[in-house]
């Protein structure tokens, strides 16, 4: 199959992404511009990802919305293409209606950069088909605003429709305040939308994908991808 990562002005994580796809998944995959207004017709993943698009100015991921190549992906999703948003990535995801609710400064209002632990809520997804039951990822994040949030109605939709993907928790696998390192509501740290497609994410998982740096947990969701489109 074939990948796609949106580079924008601000991106520091596109090349990990790319390292990670073409290096430890093995797959093909390109660089797309933020100011192109085409996506190549071959595309079968496009990956957002992190990194402080535009400076993080206004908000995160709200000038990268209006970038043209998003009305492309927005386009792609909406035709059932698969997406990825990755940290600032996810943030774009919400800016541009892709995914619901927000992602808002840690409650700590301090930056975190560390090593998390996951655990996924559904296993039944393109992202997630090749996670083990069982089995507890640990990823890192590095987000000053990656808390989030929606309304009571948007809450009860994502556990309703089983769209919360992964969530933080302890070594154990127990979800709880302690585990929760920036406030997000039942410490949602992805999500899908309803149709499946799309994934918004805080973790960073091209960056624990090789042995090199120490496991490669977040390898796990890039093969999932790969196993659905066998």
């Amino acid at each position: 199959m074939k990948f796609a990562i949106v580079v924008f002005p601000g991106s520091n994580c596109d090349s990990d992404a790319f390292y990670a796809i073409r290096d430890n998944a093995q797959q093909e995959v390109i660089y797309l511009w933020h100011k192109d207004t085409t996506l190549p017709k071959d595309i079968d993943c496009v990956i957002l990802p992190g990194g402080f698009s535009y400076g993080d100015y206004l908000r995160s991921g709200a000038i990268a919305r209006f970038s043209p190549i998003m009305q492309e992906v927005i386009t792609f999703a909406h035709n059932g293409g698969t997406v990825v948003g990755i940290c600032n990535g996810f943030q774009v995801l919400t800016e541009a209606k892709l995914l619901p609710g927000t992602l808002m400064r840690n409650n700590t209002l301090n930056f975190v950069c560390k090593d998390v632990y996951l655990k996924t809520s559904n296993h039944s997804t393109r992202f997630t088909n090749k996670i083990p039951k069982d089995a507890i990822l640990r990823i890192p994040i590095a987000h000053g605003e990656g808390n989030y949030y929606a309304d009571e109605d948007t809450i009860k939709s994502l556990v309703d429709n089983n769209q919360i993907v992964f969530q933080y928790c302890d070594k154990n696998g127990i979800i709880g305040k302690e585990s929760n390192p920036n406030g997000s509501l039942l410490n949602i740290a992805g999500i899908i939308n309803k149709d499946g497609n799309v994934l918004g994410m805080m973790p960073h998982p091209e960056r624990l994908s090789d042995e090199i740096l120490g496991g490669n947990d977040g390898l796990l969701i890039f093969k999932s991808i790969i196993d659905y489109f066998k």
